[in-house]
């Protein structure tokens, strides 16, 4: 299916968005990503949206609080756990990446699952992390004391930066814990997060992609949703339940803290919280800066990512090897292409320019006659000088890096790259030791899912788009390869891809065997590195620093912009930090929405609508066997609902990538589902929420439970977990 059908599927949205938009009606949404040691500001209107739990019990620094069951799933996904013997539910794409290094040839965990049936079946995943938050507390004063607000520049951020070193190393003595710290609003307030990491996490089961991904590029980012996007880890521990790297005789992580599930369903209405790590919003930024994502970053981004994927999806159906290297790939690619699509959507629909312009004048009139915050006069004249000026580099930013180092075999040059500083350093295979070895791993890992003339493909496709959009910014190499080619992108390709060092694993580690610092002419001459190493000088000199500049200006402009609202609107406002992949809770409530017009999916889907999509021609639409099997026999065991089994739920929390994973929770704190996506118009909300439209999309925890007992014969790890009576 193409990128240009996806597109239009939701033009058609549009105006009955716009009435949803216009319409006024009664909603339970609720803004905010608040901080856990923070909620007990929020008790009074939890507890009058329906809270029925003491708020001590979402989090606390005794180790009996609910922060002690969710995780931070790897880098950048949420994880929660469900048993005391230290099981994790957290998304199926989450666990993509993972489980794509444990498959190949005779292991297509996509296509078939994978499930372990006891402990000793549970598949170790190299380099994957699991961290818990055991504290945070404010450390403002510590770290702020005695630096006026308008201080900026190195001077600033040295003596910043110093304070954080020594009071993180004060915290990691004490607790005998890691520990960091981060700012909050733009760097006004400064908090420290004590930690614990798990090195040894466990595959136990996957649903296929018939499952997990039901529906695809498709469905990605929509309302309704029918697919099962969770997968089933555990955390293994030393003998004293301590993080250890991996050993076979390592045991279960002794969970103290895990979550009751409840299998009982929930009503529109009921009260929900989502717990886990947003990654990054931008919720108090100026026009100028929201003009430059609408008008710039992701129309940039769009059109680039919309063709490289058009290569990937038709070689992936074409070759079922290619699919399995790029699968991965391709969801993390299309996740944000798509959700950008969204995020401009929801901005023309909600008309989020005028209403930022409107507060700035607003906040204008507050500046000019404001005594207290004397610096705020100026801001927003300097908020637009500064963003005026960067447009050209942001924009070449962009095209370098999603046009030309989207092309895998020029991003790879960092590898020769790396290399040359090895050879510099008088370094070589004969006595590079370590720092060789890791070298030759770091490239094995990118081989194993890489496609020589899928790539060139690519090429020959993002290429011309480079130097038809960079202008001024198209190195002169560039163009003299070019030129050199007979001004044809087809020829350069060829001459590229059948020449460079780096189009296989076996020709590159054949050099690297015999490389020494006298090898280095031999790389100078390799026309992909000689790309690289062309594009990499010319973002170096001509971009980065102006861009390191500017983006050092406006970060000094928006910490004063931040103060500055914050001082305008206290006592009328609750103000909560951006999202920066640390610990948040947010709250709201089961809530549906009808993006096509009325619709009995308004908030749940169930089963039996996944067997009317099913279409056998299209690999996103293809249903298991089994699962087809379980719905014909009405084989669903404990976990129907109305004559079918609930599969997804939409309701009103606010929240944003980093949150894949989330446990939703009901009024109890009892697990009720799997957060994993939000709707398309919906992802505005990472600059601004939208009552109307801000919803986040969940995977029932019956449909979970159904899963993995009927469909993959794992029952015993249902045994294990805790049920509310």
């Amino acid at each position: 299916m193409s990128q240009t059908t996806l597109i239009s599927r939701v033009l058609s949205r549009t105006a009955v968005l716009i009435l949803s938009v216009a319409s006024s009606f009664t909603t339970h949404a609720k803004e905010g990503m608040w901080l856990p040691p923070t909620v007990k500001n929020r008790e009074a209107d939890m507890k009058a949206m329906g809270l029925e739990i003491p708020v001590e019990k979402l989090y606390n620094d005794n180790g009996t609080g609910f922060n002690n069951a969710v995780v931070l799933f790897g880098k950048g996904c949420t994880g929660e756990l469900v048993s005391s013997k230290g099981l994790i539910l957290t998304n199926h794409h989450c666990g993509y990446g993972s489980v794509q290094a444990l498959s190949g040839p005779g292991k297509d965990y996509f296509a078939n699952g994978f499930w372990a049936m006891n402990n000793g079946e549970e598949l170790p995943c190299p380099g994957l992390t699991v961290t818990f938050i055991r504290k945070m507390e404010n450390v403002t004063d510590n770290i702020l004391s005695n630096l006026a607000d308008t201080m900026s520049g190195p001077s600033r951020d040295s003596i910043i930066a110093r304070r954080i070193k020594n009071l993180e190393k004060g915290y990691q003595y004490a607790t005998k814990l890691d520990a960091m710290i981060k700012p909050y609003f733009n760097g006004n307030q400064y908090w420290v997060i004590v930690s614990e990491t798990y090195r040894d996490i466990r595959l136990v089961g996957f649903p296929p992609n018939g499952v997990g991904v039901f529906g695809g590029d498709y469905d990605n980012w929509m309302w309704p949703r029918h697919n099962g996007d969770f997968s089933v880890f555990r955390i293994y521990a030393g003998k004293d339940n301590k993080p250890a790297d991996y050993a076979k005789d390592n045991k279960p992580y002794e969970a103290k803290q895990f979550f009751t599930i409840n299998a009982k369903g929930y009503k529109e209405g009921d009260f929900t919280m989502v717990y886990g790590f947003p990654g990054t919003t931008q919720e108090y930024i100026s026009s100028f800066q929201l003009n430059q994502i609408y008008s710039v970053t992701d129309p940039i981004r769009i059109e680039a990512r919309t063709k490289k994927l058009d290569v990937w999806g038709k070689n992936m159906k074409a070759n079922r090897d290619i699919f399995l290297k790029y699968t991965s790939k391709r969801a993390g690619i299309a996740n944000g292409w798509k959700k950008w699509q969204g995020e401009v959507r929801g901005l023309q629909i909600n008309n989020v320019m005028s209403k930022k312009q409107g507060f700035e004048t607003d906040f204008q009139e507050w500046a000019s006659r404001d005594t207290s915050t004397p610096f705020a006069e100026n801001l927003l004249a300097e908020l637009e000088a500064s963003a005026t000026a960067a447009d050209s580099l942001i924009k070449a930013e962009e095209y370098i890096r999603e046009a030309v180092l989207g092309i895998e075999l020029i991003n790879e040059g960092s590898a020769l790259n790396e290399m040359m500083m090895q050879f510099r350093k008088g370094k070589s295979a004969a006595n590079g030791g370590a720092d060789w070895e890791r070298m030759v791993n770091n490239w094995a890992g990118f081989y194993k899912n890489y496609d020589l003339n899928t790539d060139k493909q690519v090429f020959t496709t993002l290429m011309p788009f480079f130097f038809d959009k960079a202008g001024n910014f198209v190195p002169d190499y560039f163009k003299q390869e070019y030129k050199r080619h007979g001004s044809d992108f087809n020829k350069w390709a060829d001459d590229i891809y059948s020449s460079s060092l780096l189009t296989s694993a076996d020709k590159l580690n054949e050099f690297a065997q015999k490389a020494s610092p006298a090898d280095s002419n031999e790389i100078k001459k390799d026309l992909a590195y000689q790309l690289y190493k062309s594009i990499i000088v010319e973002r170096n000199e001509r971009v980065v620093p102006k861009l390191s500049a500017f983006n050092a200006r406006l970060a000094t402009l928006n910490r004063l912009y931040m103060k500055s609202q914050m001082n305008k609107d206290e006592g009328k406002k609750a103000f909560y930090p951006d999202a920066n992949l640390t610990l948040r809770l947010t709250y709201g409530k089961v809530q549906g929405i009808d993006p096509d017009g009325p619709a009995p999916y308004s908030f749940q889907t169930n089963l039996d609508e996944i067997m009317t999509r099913e279409n056998p021609a299209i690999e996103e639409f293809h249903v298991p066997a089994k699962l087809k099997e379980l719905h014909d026999k009405k084989n669903y065991g404990k976990w129907a609902a109305n004559g079918t089994v609930p599969v997804a739920f939409t309701a009103s929390n606010h929240t944003s990538g980093g949150n894949s994973g989330s446990p939703v929770l009901n009024a109890k704190g009892e697990l009720i589902g799997i957060n994993f996506d939000r709707i398309w118009e919906g992802t505005m909300s990472d600059l601004y929420f939208d009552p109307n439209l801000c919803r986040n999309i969940s995977v029932d925890i019956r449909y979970t439970l159904f899963i993995i007992e009927k469909f993959g014969g794992a029952g015993w790890l249902l045994k294990e977990m805790k049920f509310a009576k």
